[in-house]
């Protein structure tokens, strides 16, 4: 280990003893639940250790802060669509409804196309998910959205380039 490697761990430690406590109470307030405000915090403390570069780090809970914070989003988005997905299920015939092995797959799948679509203008990603999952056309999409033909054109390669980047890129 390197004597900056040692310096970078050393400061870890620090922003982890200093401020592990107030992230744990932060999240808890925000989620009302304090296992998932533990695994959050350590999420985020591994989101620090995961990055490539050393930051120096001024204001630390402002840091922290952010990062729980998109932490937070996702667990939310990931709990309305696992949501939506049981409601849908529930509204299946007996006989039709996936086993669970199928439903966590499902749901993978889902989580994958939203973290694909995430950073999208909320345009862009309805048109996007109204085309391909609801196999609705370009003008039948546009007047949904009451846009012209040629702003769905627009949002749909804007959709189809920023997944093909998260994908490939």
């Amino acid at each position: 280990m390197s004597a900056s490697d040692c310096a970078s761990s050393s400061r870890i430690d620090i922003l982890y003893g200093d401020h592990h406590g107030w992230l744990l109470g932060w999240l808890r307030r925000k989620l009302g639940n304090a296992f998932d405000a533990a695994d959050l915090a350590q999420d985020t403390f591994v989101r620090v250790l995961s990055k490539r570069e050393t930051v120096d780090i001024h204001e630390p809970r402002a840091y922290l802060a952010t990062i729980a914070g998109g932490l937070v989003a996702n667990h939310w988005r990931r709990q309305a669509l696992e949501r939506a997905y049981l409601d849908a299920l529930a509204a299946l015939p007996q006989a039709s409804a996936p086993s669970m092995e199928e439903r966590l797959l499902i749901l993978e799948a889902l989580e994958e196309i939203a973290r694909l679509l995430e950073g999208l203008p909320a345009t862009v990603r309805e048109a996007f998910l109204l085309s391909q999952l609801d196999g609705l056309t370009y003008p039948q999409i546009a007047e949904r959205l009451g846009v012209t033909v040629n702003v769905v054109q627009k949002a749909m390669t804007r959709a189809m380039a920023h997944c093909y980047r998260a994908l490939y890129a």
